[in-house]
């Protein structure tokens, strides 16, 4: 953040019109705090971070020769392997399909219940909250770390602090060590890191990520979630009046004010304790209505049901619910809300729901389609450039060819390579097999490609073409596996002099 300008140089405060554009950071100190809220992101942190951390070490047979790790982008060998599937290059629109689905996944998620994503399931927030639990297992609770940084310093001040930044040294670099595993088979990474024998990529991106989750989730925290992150801009577009968000219910709360509740009272249910700011781990105050810096969490509704129980008032001042419901509360008789009218209902089906369930569901068939119809052979064929052709003794012509071929599958295949549009065409070679038919007489050539590889061959064609006004005359491959049958075929040129 940008520092204040000097004293000097501030306007006076009582001139009107005065925006203040810059401000000092307000350091959180997030309270801990038990409740559903608080429950259920332990439970999917704890997922998360399972997940993360393991996956790297599941091991899937693939077959002799290739990697067995069940999760694996071999930047090396241009290869994403994810279980049973073998994405290459090539298949990069899978990606792009994916990167859509989720997009569109993320956009009905916040539409039906706001930012829920960031608040449980982000890695900013996994991170952070992980992060915040060793700092309040070292340092204590919101009161003791406020006391604590205000104080002088002190023998018991910095051996907290010092085993602190250890503690999240440690967590970042287990975090940049097993990001570098999803890229690099992890027993081998793991070994030769340790043994000074790794690349120096390993080494740099390792530091990479390690300085980056320490930065981040350790001494960021909130500002990426207010001020880095781009999501929080986008989602008001997404959120309507019947989207599921946390909100105080002013209706019930205000007046606020300290003091005992009575059935006479003119007070509100809020007794102004700040207990739900004190919890947030951006350190908003949700009483003012929907803000940018809310991240769906819940933990102030967990802060304010326990100040509800205290107090002896119902819990729920804070919840999660819709604009719409609420404004539904705000016009009835707060008597009549207390004794259980019945609400409105939740509206989930909606234009704007509609629409992105539709287009998660036209996504889904054609990522779905797509996978199902995947081939598993290519076919690649180049015309050498130099000599285009060579005139023969019998009269006949030969063009050269560099043929790649494909095998995506996982056991090694054999495939046969035949001729198309050239009447008379042939492909020298052993376990070449003439056809009876003398109009279109074509020829096969066995080719074998070891499994989840490219097989590179040069081809030779000769033919007797019988006129080419051009110099040129059509000539198609086909490649068919001879074990599943399936093939493809490629168009190429078969070049000769001009007639």
């Amino acid at each position: 953040m940008v520092r204040k300008p000097p004293a000097s140089a501030a306007k006076p405060a009582e001139k009107a019109g005065e925006v203040q554009l810059y401000a000092d950071r307000v350091r959180v100190y997030p309270r801990a705090v038990q409740g559903i809220a608080r429950n259920v992101k332990w439970a999917i942190l704890i997922l998360c971070l399972v997940v993360y951390y393991v996956t790297p070490w599941i091991r899937w047979d693939r077959g002799p020769g290739r990697p067995d790790q069940a999760v694996l982008l071999d930047m090396a060998h241009e290869r994403f392997y994810i279980f049973g599937a073998t994405f290459w290059p090539e298949d990069i629109y899978y990606l792009t399909g994916a990167l859509i689905l989720a997009a569109v996944s993320l956009f009905l998620v916040t539409s039906l219940a706001g930012r829920v994503w960031c608040g449980y399931a982000c890695p900013q927030t996994v991170w952070t909250d992980l992060f915040m639990w060793v700092e309040r297992l070292v340092e204590g609770d919101r009161n003791a770390r406020m006391r604590r940084d205000r104080g002088a310093n002190s023998f018991d001040k910095a051996w907290r602090k010092l085993v602190k930044h250890g503690a999240w040294m440690l967590i970042a670099f287990w975090t940049g060590g097993a990001w570098i595993m999803y890229y690099v088979d992890a027993p081998t990474v793991t070994v030769q890191f340790w043994t000074g024998t790794a690349s120096m990529e390993v080494y740099f991106f390792t530091a990479l990520f390690t300085v980056l989750t320490y930065v981040l989730a350790g001494w960021a925290r909130e500002q990426v979630c207010t001020y880095m992150c781009p999501w929080p801009r986008f989602q008001a577009s997404m959120l309507d009046e019947q989207s599921v968000i946390v909100t105080y219910q002013k209706w019930r709360g205000e007046p606020r004010g300290h003091g005992k509740r009575t059935d006479d009272s003119q007070l509100g249910d809020c007794i102004d304790c700040k207990a739900c700011v004190h919890v947030c781990p951006t350190g908003i105050d949700i009483r003012e209505g929907a803000q940018l810096g809310c991240i769906n969490c819940g933990l102030c509704v967990d802060a304010c049901n326990e100040i509800m129980t205290r107090t002896g008032r119902p819990k729920w001042l804070i919840l999660w619910d819709t604009l719409a419901r609420q404004e539904a509360k705000a016009g009835q008789e707060t008597d009549a809300r207390r004794n259980g009218a019945r609400d409105e209902a939740i509206r989930l089906l909606r234009p704007r729901t509609l629409i992105y369930v539709s287009a998660l569901v036209i996504a889904s068939a054609a990522m779905g389609t797509a996978l199902a119809m995947r081939s598993l052979i290519g076919l690649s064929v180049q015309h050498d450039r130099a000599p285009l052709f060579v005139k023969v003794r019998d009269g006949s012509i030969r063009n050269a060819y560099a043929v790649k071929v494909s095998n995506k599958t996982s056991e090694p295949a054999r495939f046969t390579l035949a001729l198309a549009d050239l009447p008379g065409a042939g492909l020298p070679g052993a376990g070449m097999v003439l056809a009876d038919d003398t109009e279109h007489r074509t020829s096969e050539l066995v080719l074998a490609v070891a499994a989840d590889s490219i097989g590179t061959f040069r081809v030779l064609v000769y033919g007797h073409p019988a006129g080419q006004a051009d110099g040129s005359q059509k000539l198609g491959f086909t490649l068919r596996n001879m074990a599943t049958g399936e093939a493809t075929a490629v168009a190429s040129v078969f070049m000769g002099p001009v007639r």
